[in-house]
């Protein structure tokens, strides 16, 4: 009996895999799966003839990820990058050496003339020479890169313009940087000299989004270098880059006009402590200052004050609205 149990269960084993794997190949099963998947298949099932030759989206793509790369690696910037971004023609060390100055005598007037302790003189001082200049530099270019995009959306439509006459557009790109205002004027007046030392046109369109570290400013050098490389109708482009860097401004000014109103609670919050401070400070001396005479005041002052700024911080990151 159990050699017959053992041949019985070794021939129904045999012949389940003989089933699984012989029987499709005689029943047409899998000619049939075979076909059903060639035709529901989201690409083309034979290969196209001119594999050799790249389709303009083909090349439109190659161009993106060679742009999106060089971005990648090129987000570090350098002082003297920066310095050139805010519109400044200082060198590396004069920044550097003003920085040090401005720290120093910081902290010269506020340990010897004003009175303070060594470690507040010296928080003070480095503040001043560490944290001013910076401030500075920040501002300086976010100022530049407002004015501008007061004026790109303009200058592209005097490039259209220049386009639809016949002129080329290196010519286009001339006329911008002799009649177009600052920063506009000198940006493009780079890009002109850049391309006349052997460097492509695209790729000098593309060196201006390192100046101006705008999205604007990359649209306007990747539609450049694009055309360049890959042809298409270049006015069409420079009229739809035209348009969306409009309504990007719209919604820009939209969006600045809606935040107002929270940027003024947020400005008189922070601002009521202060201002209560101060008055009670003039009508009773002796109540308030104990917050800097006594070590605990000082610890409460210390502890109000970061709480205050870290709150600070909160409503300006919940006003604050990229896209």
């Amino acid at each position: 009996m159990d050699a017959y149990s053992i041949f019985f269960m070794v021939a129904v084993a045999i012949g389940g895999v003989a089933y699984v794997f012989v029987y499709p190949f005689l029943s047409g099963e899998r000619k049939a799966e075979r076909r059903m998947a060639s035709v529901s298949r989201a690409g083309p099932i034979a290969r196209p003839t001119r594999s050799s030759q790249k389709t303009r989206r083909e090349q439109v793509e190659g161009t993106l990820k060679v742009l999106e790369e060089r971005q990648r690696k090129a987000r570090r910037v350098a002082l003297s990058v920066r310095l050139s971004q805010a519109g400044l023609s200082w060198s590396k060390r004069r920044f550097i050496m003003t920085s040090v100055v401005l720290g120093v005598v910081t902290f010269v007037l506020s340990f010897v003339m004003l009175g303070g302790g060594l470690v507040p003189s010296a928080a003070f001082g480095f503040a001043a020479g560490g944290g001013l200049p910076l401030w500075s530099l920040r501002f300086l270019k976010r100022r530049r890169e407002a004015r501008f995009l007061d004026v790109l959306p303009d200058a592209v439509e005097v490039i259209v313009r220049g386009i639809k006459a016949g002129l080329p557009l290196l010519d286009s790109l001339k006329l911008i940087a002799a009649e177009s205002p600052e920063p506009v004027r000198s940006e493009f007046r780079t890009i002109v000299e850049t391309q006349t030392i052997g460097i492509p046109l695209g790729e000098a369109c593309l060196k201006l989004y390192e100046r101006i570290p705008l999205p604007e400013a990359n649209f306007f050098g990747i539609v450049v270098s694009i055309q360049q490389r890959a042809g298409g109708n270049l006015s069409e482009a420079l009229t739809n880059l035209s348009r969306v860097l409009r309504e990007r401004k719209k919604m820009k000014a939209k969006i600045k006009a809606m935040s107002q109103e929270a940027k003024a609670s947020a400005a008189i919050i922070g601002s009521l402590p202060i201002i209560v401070l101060g008055l009670v400070y003039f009508t009773s001396p002796t109540y308030i200052a104990l917050l800097w005479t006594d070590s605990h005041g000082r610890v409460m002052l210390a502890c109000s004050a970061i709480w205050m700024l870290l709150g600070i911080l909160v409503m300006r990151k919940m006003i604050n609205f990229d896209f």
